[in-house]
């Protein structure tokens, strides 16, 4: 539980990476993860784009003002959600898949931060070439980190919890 415990807390957003290569064995380790994710009747309805392609990086890191630090990493993997495969559950499956890439990056020793994507669906869609029927959930820009964010304020539990 302890190990565990550690291993969350120590997880930060980091939106600054150095230029040291990202491994793609380490890549591969992280999505291998990321599919065991949770996803109503198993239908497992997301796909990971792994871009690589520094034009593409570029123009993912213009879609609003905080996607910047998608230009500095070494690659970004999208997730996307399918609404053909799943219509009613596709976006929360695709938030868990993402929630565990998130943490499966943590895992294998690469940084990252979850970039916001919803306020620019065509947009991202365009630019990867991705059908309609998907949908995308979030964009992990990925390296090793170039910064180490301190653990920022959290609110206390009896701020969060409601007991019924």
């Amino acid at each position: 539980m302890h190990d565990c415990r550690e291993f969350l807390l120590s997880r930060r957003s980091v939106r600054k990476f150095s230029q040291e290569p990202v491994p793609e064995e380490l890549v591969e380790k992280a999505l291998d993860i990321a599919r065991f994710a949770p996803s109503a009747h198993n239908r497992q309805p997301w796909k990971f784009y792994v871009v690589s392609d520094k034009a593409k990086l570029a123009e993912l890191a213009k879609i609003h003002r905080w996607s910047k630090p998608i230009e500095g990493a070494q690659l970004a993997i999208v997730v996307f959600s399918d609404s053909s495969v799943s219509p009613e559950s596709h976006v929360v499956d695709g938030s868990i898949a993402a929630t565990y890439l998130w943490l499966a990056l943590h895992c294998v020793g690469l940084a990252t931060v979850w970039v916001y994507t919803l306020n620019a669906v065509q947009e991202i869609r365009r630019i990867l070439g991705a059908p309609d029927n998907l949908y995308p959930i979030a964009i992990f820009p990925v390296g090793f980190p170039a910064e180490k964010p301190p653990q920022r304020p959290r609110k206390s539990l009896d701020e969060l919890v409601v007991r019924v």
